[in-house]
């Protein structure tokens, strides 16, 4: 039959494959469900809405400037809140 002892360490290798896999593919589709609730999507919307109209309006005193990057702070945000995973 071979050697038994080597069978052991596999099953214990492709266990913990399957385990890890499982938590990777977890954190995928929480991701892709965290992208499409009505709160993440309503928020980078608004917020690439904020970047739109400051692109289109001008950019012409420090204030807009300001306007700018808090819009595009919020923006990063946002992603960085879809890519943290499943710890929140």
């Amino acid at each position: 039959m071979g050697d038994v002892s080597r069978r052991s360490l596999l099953l214990r290798s492709t266990v913990r494959m399957l385990i890890v896999s499982r938590r990777h593919t977890g954190a995928r589709q929480s991701r892709l469900a965290r992208a499409l609730s009505f709160t993440w999507l309503g928020q980078t919307v608004a917020s690439l809405c904020w970047m739109g109209s400051m692109l289109v309006y001008g950019i012409e005193t420090g204030g807009d400037w300001l306007q700018l990057c808090a819009a595009s702070a919020w923006l990063l945000a946002n992603l960085a809140a879809l890519a943290r995973g499943n710890d929140d």
